[in-house]
């Protein structure tokens, strides 16, 4: 699960909306980096100027604004920019890179839950970014309650979370069918405790794949 020698480690966290992954992707940020590790934090769409632009454009509005291939392209180059601009060169630094979202995440949205699209997908991850995590977080939660919490913060990036409840069941399952696809790199983590508490499960898996047991 390590990543090769001489180079950071690529974390990432994904999840339904509310799950409460970008809290412990800072939570996890903040305990590395009291350790002494050199941390970048980052998110998707975003993480890098041309990528944050591609976000706004994604994740405000209608829901019907765009079509699950035009969203598959924005991503796609989102990630692209992020990647060349932010996480390669992150890790290449030998610095830990905790990224709220990544690909697992259009597999999902638009891949599966936004439509049929997980070939698609596939071919043009392989073909534009070429890249893994090397481990990833699953913070799993009840449908219902992450788009309780998702509704609840009144931001203006409510765009997925106004498709409804059916497209957060379809993600909750789709996700943890992902865990069972890529078992090596996922690990998936009770989101419906105390903050604390997951955060010390979190905690625990990344320190376990940084001293590269990956349990």
């Amino acid at each position: 699960m390590t990543a090769g020698a001489g180079s950071g480690l690529f974390i990432t966290f994904e999840g339904i909306d509310g799950s409460g992954k970008s809290t412990q992707c800072r939570l996890l940020a903040e305990s590395l980096q009291d350790a002494g590790r050199d941390v970048v934090l980052t998110r998707e769409p975003g993480g890098s100027p041309g990528a944050e632009e591609i976000r706004r454009l994604v994740l405000e509005g209608d829901p019907d604004r765009w079509s699950a291939e035009t969203e598959l392209l924005l991503f796609m180059a989102a990630r692209r920019d992020h990647l060349e601009r932010t996480i390669e060169p992150a890790l290449a630094a030998g610095k830990v890179v905790i990224c709220d979202r990544f690909a697992d995440s259009t597999r999902m949205y638009q891949g599966v839950s936004r439509g049929d699209l997980r070939p698609a997908v596939d071919q043009m991850h392989k073909l534009m970014i070429g890249r893994e995590p090397d481990l990833t977080l699953l913070i799993d939660m009840d449908p219902a309650t992450g788009l309780a919490r998702a509704k609840g913060r009144q931001g203006k990036e409510e765009r997925f979370e106004d498709f409804g409840i059916e497209l957060q069941e379809k993600m909750r399952a789709g996700f943890l069918a992902l865990a069972q696809e890529f078992a090596d790199r996922f690990r998936v983590v009770d989101g419906a405790r105390a903050v604390d508490a997951v955060a010390a499960d979190v905690c625990r898996l990344a320190d376990n794949a940084l001293k590269g047991t990956g349990a």
